[in-house]
């Protein structure tokens, strides 16, 4: 591949993936917007995001004659599960704490997906993986030891519950090497049917429902397939970096349509994570393109 086909290729994973994060960035104040319960907000999010995904895999499987698995093998349903109990617990933690809470803790993901694959693959942190690490700890108890002052504790706990299990189903996924793209869009089947049990009455009780459509049926998926696609022309750390606009932008549109400010303290710890974060990706990129610049060179050599 020429020089210049790599750098359009480039060019084209960084719009896919920031699109991603743009579009996933709008999640939580849609569904802040649709002013519904828990229940009748996850079972209409859930269930429209999975129909998008039969959509979907139908036209790819049908119409263009490709055929893809829904559900790749063992690890595809396990990865599922996980996934379905995160929607759960993701939707918890924002009915139960604030928002700036919710995607600081999230930001939390990448290092326990770094500290599973320690224990479980074999694959040791860097060390500036392993001081990245602990300042992002020193930032998430900073936010959860707000939470428990404020009384926000129970969704605090649940934000983390979904950050560990979005690591343990990234953990999977890198082990199995299966292609994982529709498992999350299609696992919201499972939090939509509980969902749907769960509903006060059996009725939906949701005064916008325009909000959470929009929300299910195109910004979540369009979300979820750009972030999805976006490693396969971008490196993990490129990746990775677009997933911190939900976290930089997300408490700000809920600060402008609902001035729900954070507190003093949620912003600092919410400030160490991100510059942790974005140091971290910052330097991976950086030792990455190093070890191009010196393969490039010792291939030149070897000619």
């Amino acid at each position: 591949m020429s020089q210049a086909q790599d750098l359009s290729l480039h060019r084209k994973g960084l719009l896919i993936t920031a699109i991603g994060g743009l579009a996933l960035s709008f999640d939580i104040p849609l569904i802040r917007s649709s002013q519904g319960d828990v229940w009748s907000v996850l079972a209409v999010r859930s269930l429209s995001t999975f129909l998008v995904a039969i959509a979907a895999w139908s036209f790819i499987r049908f119409l263009l004659k490709r055929p893809m698995a829904l559900i790749p093998g063992r690890a595809g349903l396990v990865v599922g599960i996980l996934y379905g109990i995160n929607s759960l617990t993701f939707m918890l933690s924002v009915f139960n704490t604030t928002t700036a809470n919710v995607v600081f803790i999230l930001a939390f993901t990448s290092m326990f997906a770094a500290l599973l694959s320690w224990i479980f693959l074999g694959e040791r942190p860097t060390n500036a993986t392993l001081i990245t690490m602990a300042a992002m700890v020193c930032g998430v108890a900073l936010i959860v030891h707000d939470g428990l002052e404020s009384g926000n504790f129970f969704g605090d706990a649940m934000a983390t519950c979904s950050a560990f299990l979005l690591a343990t189903a990234i953990t999977i996924s890198r082990k199995s090497g299966a292609d994982m793209g529709f498992v999350p869009l299609v696992a919201a089947v499972i939090p939509g049917l509980a969902a749907l049990f769960m509903l006060p009455g059996g009725v939906l009780q949701l005064e916008r429902p325009g909000f959470i459509l929009f929300d299910g049926l195109v910004m979540a998926p369009l979300a979820f397939w750009c972030l999805a696609t976006g490693p396969r022309f971008l490196s993990a750390p490129e990746v990775g970096m677009f997933y911190l606009l939900e976290t930089v932008l997300a408490p700000i549109w809920v600060w402008i349509i609902f001035t729900e400010r954070p507190s003093n303290q949620t912003l600092v710890g919410g400030s160490i994570l991100i510059a942790a974060l974005l140091l971290h990706s910052l330097w991976q990129m950086r030792s990455k393109a190093k070890a191009a610049v010196l393969k490039s060179g010792m291939v030149t050599e070897a000619g």
